[in-house]
Formats: C-alpha cells, structure tokens, sequence
C-alpha cells in the first residue's frame, strides 16, 4: 500500500526539525516555532483545508494520522497542530474566505479559545461578553483560561454569551484576529507537560470585531462546538495519546532490550516480569488504536454509534495512556527519571489529556448518560 502524500511530506520534517528539537522544546519550555514552519512549507497546516483554496483537501483521518505521529516525538507540537486543525475545521464551515485561503497555504495558524475562568472544564458555558457597539460592531470581554499557541497564533476561535439577549442557545463564536487592540496573553506557560505549547490564559478587554467576525448565527456555537468542533477535538487528542503511548513503549522495549545485568549476563528483557509489562503496553496502546480507527470508520460511514464511540475515544486514550507510560518509568526503573531515556517527557505530556475539557470525568457522566437513554444537556 502506498503511503499518503501528506505523509511523505510529513517524514522530513519530523526527521530534520520535529525530533531534534523536541528535548529542547521541553526543556526550555518554548514555542516549537521551527516546526510549524516547516510543518506550513510542506503544506501541512492546509492539511484539511479545501483544495479549492490551496489546501490539501484531506478529513478526520488524515489529521489523526499526522497528530498521532508527530506526538511520537514531541507533544507540544503535536497539541498545537491538533488544535490548529480543530480551529480549522470550523473555519472551513463558518470562516471568511480570505482567512481560509491564509490558512489552506500556511500562513495562518489558528486555535480554540474557548475554557474560561469562571466556568473552566465547562467550555460550553462561556461567561465572556458579546455586545453591540454603535456602527454595527461588537466588543468581547473575556478572561479565557488556556489557550494553546497563545500569542503565536494569527487568529483565535472565540467564545462569548449572545450578542442578543432575546436569542435561544447559550454561546456564540468569532474569529479574533491576533493584533486585536484589547487582546492580551496573562504569561509564559509553565506546565507539567507539554511545556512549549504555549497554553496560557488570555484576556480580552473590549476587543471590538465587527459583526462579521461571527462564525455562524448569534446563539449558534454551542450547537457548533458540539457537532463542528467536539468529533475534531475528541479523535485527535485520542491521536495524540495513541502517539505518546506508541513512543513510550517503543523507547521502554528498547531500553529493557539494550540495558544488561552484567553480574547475571543478561538483559532486563530477559527478566520475565519486565517482559510482561512491556506486553501490557503494547497491548493496551494496540487496545486504543483500535478503538481510534473504529471510531473514525463509525463517523465516516454514518453508524448509529458514531457519537458514543466519539465520547469514547478520548476518554479511553487518555486514560489509557496514563497507565501506558506509568508502565514505561517501571520498566526504566531509576534510569526513566534521566531525561536521556526520554520516557519520563512522554509521562509528563500523557498526563494533560484527561484533564483538558472535556474532562475523562465529564466525558464519562456524557458516555452514561447516551447508554442509559438520557439527554446529553
């Protein structure tokens, strides 16, 4: 089988920038700039841009495949991309053309701005303001809790209340424009994991945009968050622990392959319970995967489970991927806390999926909720 172009055009920049950089990134906790340059030369972040505007035109799948891989050698990358896909996506629905046209060849990365301070975990509960100014535009108060690329992307998908107070449905969406006067990042991310990904509060402080900034109707986003940007967000972050628990058993089978007990000669691999631990990594990481492919098979063919599978997935890798890595330090033992090794960065990364909006928790009482019949909201 041959292998997808976009892949192809993947492979050297994961070889030449993504990999050799991903230790710095980490260490020095900075945005992995490199690599979304070159990731925009090969023509990656039009990935799922239309091909009518110069992007690659590709969907769902090609998007898990190149989130999964680049979380193989360097989360923060990975989680920005993932997010500028997410973003992307509503903005190939919803977005102004010209702005799609930036973003099909490379110039534009965007991202979601949609956690706040007040209702946190609750993304589709903004507090943030939206009101009508005189001369038809609209300003924007908000505090936003985390978002990814902040103050590196050019433009942000935004959440607020309605700008009418009479309108049914409890949010509207924009698209912001990085340069917005008003718009400011609260500080450097310092994180457990993740660290060059730039997640920082934001606020905004009457950031005016005018009307046609909106990104469907007043009242609209959270109908949009849930079926435009919720199936995006939940089978890429389940690529992005699928490429984490992928390198960590890969990097734990080589170090129990090629660490030997000299007084015994013979390796750690020969030790049976090592041997069992790292079959349980490759069993439960090949367990995720396969929940991930089938979820995207549920969606691309219309199944009646399509959206379970979708609450799903990210709950299961996620947590999965906690358990995969915790594996991975037991393996290594003492050396898994040298970053050398480099296992202990997969640990630190797998730990921001459970926790990123939705929550495993929230997903959960969702999952129960659609198996007992009863309505989601």
């Amino acid at each position: 089988m041959s292998v997808p172009s976009y892949l192809s055009a993947l492979a050297p920049v994961v070889t030449d920038v993504v990999a050799p950089s991903a230790v710095h990134v980490d260490r020095a906790a900075i945005f992995p700039q490199a690599a979304i340059d070159a990731l925009s030369q090969a023509g990656l972040l039009g990935l799922v841009s239309s091909a009518d505007l110069g992007g690659m035109g590709e969907g769902q799948r090609a998007a898990v495949l190149v989130v999964e891989e680049l979380a193989r050698h360097c989360g923060s990358t990975a989680m920005v991309v993932m997010m500028h896909y997410c973003a992307t996506a509503l903005l190939e629905a919803h977005g102004p053309e010209p702005v799609r046209k930036q973003v099909a060849v490379g110039s534009y990365l965007t991202t979601l701005a949609f956690s706040e301070v007040g209702s946190r975990s609750h993304f589709w509960a903004p507090l943030s303001t939206a009101t009508a100014v005189d001369g038809g535009g609209v300003r924007l108060d908000a505090h936003k809790s985390w978002v990814t690329s902040a103050g590196h992307a050019d433009g942000y998908v935004w959440s607020s209340k309605p700008v009418a107070a009479d309108v049914e449905g409890p949010s509207s969406l924009w698209l912001v424009p990085a340069d917005a006067r008003g718009l400011e990042v609260g500080g450097a991310f310092d994180g457990l994991g993740l660290r060059g990904n730039s997640s920082s509060p934001m606020t905004g402080t009457g950031i005016e945009v005018t009307s046609d900034a909106m990104l469907g109707a007043d009242g609209g986003g959270f109908d949009l968050m849930l079926g435009a940007v919720l199936p995006w967000f939940q089978v890429l972050s389940a690529a992005f622990s699928c490429g984490t628990m992928d390198a960590s058993t890969t990097k734990a089978a080589a170090h129990a392959a090629g660490t030997r007990l000299e007084h015994l000669d013979q390796s750690l691999a020969d030790n049976p319970v090592v041997r069992a631990n790292v079959a349980r990594m490759r069993v439960k990481t090949d367990m995720a995967r396969s929940l991930l492919l089938d979820t995207l098979n549920a969606m691309e063919t219309g199944e009646p489970d399509a959206m379970l599978k979708v609450l799903e997935v990210k709950a299961a890798a996620s947590e999965t991927a906690i358990e995969v890595t915790d594996l991975a330090m037991r393996v290594c033992g003492g050396s898994a806390f040298r970053k050398e090794v480099g296992v202990e960065r997969h640990f630190r990364d797998a730990r921001a999926a459970t926790v990123m909006a939705p929550t495993t928790d929230a997903l959960n009482d969702f999952i129960g909720r659609l198996v007992c019949g009863l309505p989601l909201f």
